[in-house]
Order: C-alpha cells, then structure tokens, then sequence
C-alpha cells in the first residue's frame, strides 16, 4: 500500500519537531530523576513555586497543558513524597488544592539552578531571534 502525504514539509516538520523535543526532554530528565524527581513533577514544584505555593488542581493541570488524569496522578506521587500536599477546599469541597510543601520548596531552590543552566545549554543552538521565533512557532501549533 502506497501512503501518500498531503503535506510533505508538514511531515518533516513534525519529524523534527518530535526528534527535537525528545534530545532536550532527555537532557533536562536524566539529571533530575538522577535526584530523584521526574520532569514532570519538577514541573508541578516549579509552578506552585512561582504562584505563591498553592493552586487548584485545575488551575495547576491548564498552565501545564495536562490531562486531569495525569495531574492526579503526578500530584498523588509528589504527595506520597511529601513534596506537595493535596487536600479540598474549605469554601468548596469538590475542589482540590495542591500546596508546596516545605521540602519541595527546598527541592526546587536546590535543583532549579543547575535545571537552568541545563535548559540555556539545550538551546545554545539558536541565537536570540531563533529562540524567540521557535517560541512563537510553538505557541502557534499549540493554540
């Protein structure tokens, strides 16, 4: 069977934007699950860092563009390590809270430094305007 390919550029486009999210995810993982944290959940730690500590689940899934299913369960696991603490709201029990804990706190001012510093160097590649327009692109395929 032959497959025929609407857009070809597309395909390739989307090749190397697969092939290029996986290197850097590789590069920013290895270092942090070497510290015992998934990139995922240092996700989590450094958003509920950078809004005061403590967010809505639901509000916590959106600004990660994830499923509900996979913020419960990344939440329930940082939980289970007493880097955050989950729990309902006073004034509406259907909603969950996800708070920083002391010791995620803690995690990420020990990690961010050198997570930085690892980002700055998967982006070395593109100078300024390549990085602010591959920031664009991005936005674009995303909305």
């Amino acid at each position: 069977m032959l497959l025929e390919l609407g857009d070809p550029l597309a395909h390739r486009a989307l090749q190397s934007l697969v092939r290029a999210e996986a290197a850097v995810r590789r590069r920013l993982a290895a270092e942090l699950e070497r510290e015992g944290v998934s990139a995922a959940g240092f996700s989590v730690l450094v958003v509920l860092t950078t809004a005061g500590g403590t967010l809505e689940l639901k509000t916590l899934r959106r600004r990660l563009g994830w499923s509900k299913a996979n913020a419960t369960e990344v939440t329930a696991t940082l939980a289970a390590r007493d880097f955050v603490v989950r729990r309902r709201s006073p004034s509406d029990g259907r909603v969950v809270l996800v708070d920083l804990s002391s010791g995620g706190r803690a995690l990420v001012e020990r990690l961010f430094p050198a997570h930085s510093d690892r980002v700055t160097r998967a982006f070395h590649a593109l100078d300024e305007g390549e990085k602010r327009t591959f920031s664009e692109l991005c936005r674009k395929l995303a909305a």
